[in-house]
């Protein structure tokens, strides 16, 4: 993996890299169809598009095992993380979900015996939530196994692979965050 800046063939990116998957087969079309247009850009957004996919549709096994969608594991863990009560507005806020979303969730996990409201003393519209005793043990009991799968995936990259894709994609990240309002303007 190449650490040098800039856009297409000159950062690395295109001829060569990735070459065989099926984003290089589109930018190859896309070449044909227009081949002075810069898919740089696609090169780097479709791959990260395409692996979140494959992860997506691989559904992460030891928690489909667990009856639980990624989404609701998310909600347990922001949950079990911060070690306190949260409003349904502040986990959506750690989980980056909608707040109908998140309603919806939670509605399910509690049926589960999974997390618990307490309503405000002060507020009747607003809930405090937490994990109950089995959602607890089931966070902790799945984080390990989790960890391990989501290991095995990105065996397919040395450690130092890993840890440059990482510290990469938390530059990318760190600068959406902070400029996505502007971009959608």
């Amino acid at each position: 993996m190449r650490t040098g800046r800039g856009t297409g063939a000159a950062a690395g990116i295109g001829r060569g890299a990735g070459a065989g998957d099926t984003v290089a087969g589109v930018v190859q079309q896309w070449r044909a169809v227009h081949p002075g247009l810069d898919t740089g850009p696609m090169e780097v957004i479709g791959r990260i598009n395409r692996c979140a996919a494959l992860l997506q549709q691989a559904e992460d096994a030891p928690l489909r095992r667990a009856g639980l969608s990624r989404a609701e594991f998310d909600l347990l863990g922001a949950l079990r993380r911060t070690g306190h009560e949260l409003t349904a507005g502040e986990l959506a806020r750690e989980t980056f979900s909608s707040g109908a979303a998140v309603t919806k969730r939670l509605k399910q996990l509690t049926e589960r015996g999974l997390v618990e409201r307490r309503g405000d003393t002060r507020d009747r519209r607003v809930a405090h939530l937490r994990l109950t005793d089995a959602g607890r043990d089931l966070v902790d009991g799945i984080l390990p196994e989790q960890l391990a799968y989501e290991t095995a995936v990105l065996a397919v990259l040395d450690p130092e692979g890993q840890g440059e894709l990482a510290g990469l994609l938390g530059e990318l990240l760190s600068r959406l965050e902070g400029r996505m309002g502007a971009l959608r303007a």
